[in-house]
């Protein structure tokens, strides 16, 4: 049989740095090798000369002192981290070692790995894989986002809910698999998995529970309802949904969140690279072009070929904030059009104090894109009664979107920092951006933002409010093209020239409340290592961690920032990890590595239950330059399992 259509990387020795081009070509699209969507011509908002950073952060190689010095007490550990929580750092590794590494006196173990059965009567994953049938009724491929909640007023019992991002069509399937047969099951592979937890008692480690009430499988085809002020909109019709408000599946979830009405919200990120498009402009400014669907689906399923009239508006069906309620397996999860169309990291959702408003912080997940507010146009009902979670589920619905511009102060005080604007693009259920509709802004929300003049980052992806102080916290992955000729330059927001290593931004909106328009910001970390020029930790001058590429945010019951990462083998050639940053005291700014994850793996995810003296993570993409021939990985069952190569899996880390 011929090879199934994914099996041709030809981005193979493309990309930039040592981070692995398998990754680049399945996970984005080759992104990195491709023209910037952004070609608004948006000038950075305070271009300064290369190199000028300010003068504290220069001096970040004399505030790191050296790797080894890294490893802290218990004691010291346990001022800012919860009693249950306490560790030494672990110092870094080198990023080819196959094994989770965690701290001493902690030990790891799987909870549900790719292929493990959720269902009664469904079948394990053989030494053949996997098949469409099966797939359905199996746990996902490449999880991302997790949380584990405990059921109320348990220690027992609770749900473990997954997205699951891209498929590796190289490690899933045998050469010579046929090529519908792998299609189908990479979407069947794509999608969530909420799964039912039982343990024995607080503290100890879960499992997952086959036929719990609770377990579902979300996949690429199932039904989704399109709500909010572009639902029905002509954008969104296609020959299969002539009305524009129900879409099928969901795809490349990243990261996401958990309201406060406990379902679950996950954005839809890298989905150009799934359909076949012309490439106009509104398509090209979305990477939608002539190269898309490399993985073949439109060979098994016509509504990624979006070139004819038919299914031209497929993709815009996709790129929105999903979501999902893990406590009814039985309903259909939403993809919420107010909330606007783009290349969504995630959504993180707090509560305003004042008008009890639900306030949602986005990233957009591309290099020169934006950050973003969405502020309800309803009210939080926190009673806990089954008509307020009701009413509650309702809140993303409707209400106004923003997005942010960024002003630095300049660098004579020496530090970066600044004050910026939210900048509305919908009020009112009304457009606010000139010549453009409703429909339009929201659908295509990026052209919209490009006209307002937002700040172009350097790859917002997670965005988390502090539930401790409210500040937020912006992960800038990193951007390579930062300063290339005729792109964005240098800003005090974004500092470093082709930023490899990426930064962390910290926000305070004005008036502490959440939906106001005016913030103040500045520079948390500047990542990097010892020996990376402007580095620096949130003035802390005491023993840390390098650390680059933060991807994922979370914090502890004490209000520390929890960092994974995703990519650091490009940069300073280290494993990718999870690292605990204090952000307040005379310790702010100190990282210190918790775990590692193993040969090619990024940490997503991270859930951080210190009171408990748990941690979780989902490692994605273990192994993933090697196939199904030659695996790079065996993570996590290291040939005790039927199935020869690796397994993206969630896993809890405890003490021993």
């Amino acid at each position: 049989m011929t090879q199934g259509p994914i099996r041709t990387l030809p981005m193979l020795g493309i990309t930039h740095g040592n981070r692995n081009p398998v990754t680049c070509h399945l996970r984005c699209g080759d992104a990195c090798a491709k023209p910037i969507p952004n070609q608004s011509g948006a000038p950075s908002f305070r271009d300064v000369a290369a190199g000028a950073l300010s003068r504290r952060s220069a001096l970040g190689g004399a505030l790191v002192l050296s790797v080894a010095a890294a490893t802290l007490s218990e004691s010291e550990a346990a001022a800012a981290t919860g009693n249950n929580l306490t560790f030494g750092a672990i110092a870094p590794a080198t990023a080819d070692i196959d094994q989770v590494r965690v701290p001493a006196g902690y030990r790891w173990d799987p909870i549900v790995r790719w292929g493990d059965p959720l269902f009664v009567g469904a079948p394990n994953l053989t030494a053949a894989g996997t098949d469409p049938a099966a797939q359905e009724q199996q746990f996902g491929y490449n999880c991302d986002y997790l949380d584990v909640l405990p059921d109320r007023g348990s220690t027992t019992r609770g749900v473990l809910v997954a997205n699951h991002e891209y498929t590796n069509e190289n490690i899933m399937f045998a050469p010579d698999a046929d090529p519908a047969l792998v299609a189908r099951t990479a979407m069947a592979a794509h999608g969530f998995s909420p799964v039912e937890l039982r343990r024995s008692g607080a503290g100890k480690r879960w499992s997952y529970v086959v036929g719990g009430r609770r377990n579902r499988r979300i996949t690429a085809t199932t039904p989704f309802t399109l709500d909010g002020p572009a639902a029905g909109s002509e954008l969104l019709k296609t020959a299969a949904d002539t009305t524009g408000r129900r879409a099928l599946g969901t795809l490349n979830n990243c990261s996401g969140g958990t309201t406060p009405w406990g379902t679950i919200v996950s954005g839809e990120e890298n989905f150009n690279q799934y359909f076949l498009c012309t490439g106009d402009e509104r398509e090209a400014r979305y990477g939608l072009g002539p190269d898309g669907d490399e993985r073949g689906w439109r060979t098994v399923d016509p509504r990624f070929d979006a070139t004819g009239s038919a299914y031209r508006n497929e993709p815009n069906r996709f790129g929105w904030v999903v979501e999902i309620d893990p406590e009814n397996p039985r309903s259909t999860p939403v993809k919420h059009t107010a909330m606007g169309r783009f290349k969504h990291e995630g959504a993180n959702i707090t509560i305003d104090a004042a008008t009890g408003k639900a306030v949602a912080y986005m990233g957009d997940d591309e290099r020169f894109d934006y950050l973003y507010k969405f502020v309800s146009k309803g009210t939080f009902d926190g009673s806990g009664t089954a008509a307020a979670r009701a009413a509650n589920k309702r809140l993303l619905s409707a209400g106004d979107l923003f997005v942010a511009r960024f002003t630095g102060d300049g660098l004579e005080d020496g530090i970066n920092d600044g004050t910026g604007i939210w900048i509305p693009l919908t009020r009112g259920g009304r457009s606010m951006v000139p010549g453009m509709t409703i429909d339009e802004v929201l659908v295509y929300t990026r052209l919209a933002a490009d006209k307002v003049a937002a700040t172009p980052m350097d790859r917002p992806e997670d965005v988390q409010p502090s539930p401790k102080s409210g500040r937020i916290y912006v992960a800038c992955t990193n951007n390579s093209k930062r300063g290339a000729t005729g792109l964005p330059g240098i800003d005090e927001a974004n500092p470093r020239p082709a930023n490899k290593d990426g930064h962390i931004v910290e926000i305070t909106e004005i008036g502490g409340a959440h939906t106001g328009t005016r913030f103040r910001w500045n520079l948390f970390l500047i990542c990097g290592d010892q020996s990376s020029a402007g580095t620096y930790f949130g003035g802390h001058t005491g023993p840390v961690s390098p650390i680059s590429c933060p991807d994922n945010l979370a914090f502890d019951s004490r209000g520390n920032l929890w960092i994974s990462t995703d990519g650091q083998p490009s940069a300073i050639g280290l494993d990718d990890a999870l690292h605990c940053v204090e952000v307040a005291g005379p310790l702010r700014g100190r990282v210190r590595q918790f775990l590692s994850v193993p040969a090619g793996a990024e940490t997503c995810g991270p859930v951080i239950h210190d009171r408990d003296g748990s941690v979780f993570v989902a490692v994605q993409h273990p192994g993933e330059g090697g196939s199904w021939e030659a695996p790079q990985s065996h993570f996590p069952d290291y040939g005790s399992g039927v199935f020869a190569g690796p397994r993206p899996s969630v896993i809890q880390v405890t003490r021993r």
